[in-house]
């Protein structure tokens, strides 16, 4: 049965696009502001890569392969490729299928935009704007088939992601592990001052991507219903619940016993990663207890990271790849709303939620490493070292940020 367009429906996933489309910008913010100020312009530029690139790919086949009549449960045929005829498809639940495609694009976007993070300071522009758009049509879009189109097969075997936890996080966490293990450390990684140039742009850019997951969360209800307000309470309270456990963190370690205010950020995004595939499914009080702990998780790879000789620069694999495997999981144990997890009396979901992981997160980090080592051989993708030492801004855009 098709259902008939709503337009209060209708209007409300329109502006929670516009919100998650306001991420990027936010990212672009969180990550310049942790970076050196000779290539904060560069780290806008890849952000700004990211929504130019997805978007022209999900049009040409993205929106086409993630969502259109699925061939074995593994990818979407090309029956929407070019968007034809996208005017008069049928209404995906309430709402147009026009508005469906421009808001899974936004998500597509902002997916793209945090693989910035182990390119930061070391590459070429024009290269990381092809790797992005090859990235997403292999490696994204089929993801995105399995886990929410209706004939994917974690789909099918009722995988839990309400908002994109494997989807999105998962996914993009280990893509980004793989390239940093490819494209290999700065030069002066742990040698050189790396600190961060402009803490405040960094609690803006935070600021920015948590007013936007609102739209990331409460719109995946896909409906201006009792859930999206659900979705909402439990973005907020998991961020907060988070923050609160890595100002404890932090008092408690030896070496600082005050918190930072980029570690409270920090948390508040490993928080609001985790209760992201959780957040439509789940009662708030299990918000609040999955931000606990994904800050945990989240805070303790971090620590490990900063120890070891891996230079994933901006902790993408940290946050987001540890963050959404800890909220997937904890999805299947405290899924209570439209859904039943372990909770519920359905341990199975458990079991389910890590074959999502486990499929998401290795396809993600096999794939992307072959490409990353294909790019490494065949386009030259880090900057030279000279370039490098001057700072990506000038030698990739010939502009500096700061006069």
């Amino acid at each position: 049965m098709i259902l008939q367009v709503d337009s209060g429906d209708t209007s409300w996933i329109l502006g929670a696009t516009c919100l998650v489309l306001l991420m990027t910008p936010g990212l672009a913010m969180f990550y310049g502001g942790l970076i050196r100020k000779k290539n904060v312009l560069a780290m806008f530029g890849m952000c700004l890569a990211a929504m130019i690139a997805v978007s022209i790919e999900w049009f040409m086949i993205g929106y086409s392969l993630s969502f259109s009549t699925s061939i074995g449960g593994f990818i979407g045929d090309l029956g929407y490729a070019g968007l034809v005829n996208i005017h008069v498809a049928s209404p995906v639940g309430t709402i147009p299928a026009t508005v469906f495609v421009v808001f899974q694009c936004v998500f597509a976007m902002i997916t793209a935009a945090i693989l910035a993070s182990p390119f930061a300071e070391r590459t070429r522009f024009g290269s990381f704007l092809l790797f992005i758009g090859i990235w997403s049509m292999i490696v994204y879009d089929p993801i995105a088939h399995w886990v929410w189109a209706p004939g994917g097969f974690l789909f099918l075997l009722h995988a839990l992601d309400f908002a994109g936890g494997t989807v999105v996080h998962v996914n993009v966490g280990f893509s980004a592990l793989a390239v940093a293990l490819v494209i290999g450390k700065r030069r002066g990684f742990k040698k050189d001052p790396m600190e961060p140039h402009n803490i405040p742009m960094v609690l803006m850019g935070l600021g920015l991507l948590w007013f936007g997951w609102f739209g990331f969360n409460g719109g995946s209800a896909l409906a201006a219903s009792e859930i999206a307000g659900l979705a909402i309470i439990n973005t907020n309270l998991a961020a907060c619940s988070a923050a609160i456990t890595w100002v404890v963190f932090e008092y408690a370690d030896k070496n600082k016993k005050k918190p930072s205010t980029i570690g409270i950020a920090t948390g508040v995004l490993a928080g609001l990663v985790a209760v992201t595939p959780a957040a439509g499914y789940v009662q708030p009080w299990s918000a609040f207890v999955i931000g606990i702990i994904s800050t945990c998780a989240v805070y303790f790879v971090l620590k490990w990271r900063a120890r070891s000789n891996l230079d994933e620069s901006l902790d993408a694999f940290a946050c987001h790849g540890i963050g959404g495997v800890v909220g997937a999981v904890l999805t299947g144990v405290f899924a209570s709303v439209n859904s039943t997890g372990l909770i519920s009396g359905n341990p199975m979901q458990i079991a389910i939620q890590a074959l999502g992981v486990l499929c998401a997160a290795g396809y993600a980090f096999g794939v992307t490493l072959v490409l990353a080592l294909i790019f490494k051989k065949a386009l030259r993708i880090r900057v030279p070292e000279a370039e490098e030492y001057v700072g990506c801004d000038l030698s990739q855009h010939h502009e500096i940020a700061y006069a």
